[in-house]
């Protein structure tokens, strides 16, 4: 089970001719991994465009070439994780261990939980960075308001799935239950990789999962 906190879906833009020749792209590449770079090391607030371009080592009106804004070419970074993110989804396990899948299932939990928090810990700063710009502009909260979409529907699929088998309490509603646990280990991601707060991670990992089938009575024996 995981949480939201990754990338975004953009709607295709049309794109200046100069970016759809092979130097075009290369270009518009090295300018992405270079704010991605920028964003990390100086957070959204404090990264500027000519900082970008430096690192890109293009000169700052070629920046103008593929991106508008600085807010434009945030939004390429985060695109580009998105896959990485949404991978580490809801699992419900499964398997045959002996035991009706029971201790699978636990499994499935554990192992959705710990790639989610190690997709998260490697992309620590640019975590930090969206949360800076979601704070400040509202074009970042409708993406993780769509992000977290995705999420919630996975995890209450998810949740429904473990209820009509009998294996997860029946009186739970699984999308609320889905935005309460997905909000849980999103938070707990960001104060432990982006804020610093030491923790170790196979304990996270364990006391994470450990919520997600308490919370939904299922079985762990």
């Amino acid at each position: 089970m995981a949480s939201p906190d990754s990338g975004i879906d953009q709607p295709a833009q049309p794109q200046p001719a100069a970016t759809r020749t092979r130097r075009g792209m290369r270009t518009r590449d090295a300018l992405v991994a270079a704010a991605r770079r920028i964003f990390e090391r100086d957070g959204y607030l404090d990264a500027r465009i000519v900082d970008i371009a430096a690192e890109a080592k293009v000169a700052t009106g070629s920046f103008y070439t593929h991106f508008a804004s600085k807010e434009d070419v945030f939004a390429a970074v985060l695109a580009r994780l998105q896959d990485e993110m949404l991978h580490a989804g809801v699992s419900d396990g499964g398997g045959d261990d002996g035991d009706g899948g029971r201790k699978g299932l636990w499994r499935g939990v554990e192992e959705a939980n710990r790639a989610y928090l190690e997709s998260y810990r490697r992309n620590a700063g640019l975590m930090a960075a969206m949360e800076q710009a979601a704070a400040v502009d509202p074009q970042f909260v409708r993406v993780r308001l769509e992000r977290s979409r995705v999420f919630i529907d996975r995890s209450a699929a998810a949740i429904a799935r473990l209820q009509r088998s009998g294996l997860a309490d029946p009186e739970l509603d699984p999308e609320i239950t889905a935005r309460a646990l997905s909000a849980m280990v999103s938070r707990l991601a960001y104060a432990t990789f982006a804020l610093g707060e030491s923790v170790p991670f196979d304990t996270l990992v364990e006391t994470v999962t450990r919520l997600w089938t308490n919370a939904l009575c299922m079985p762990q024996d």
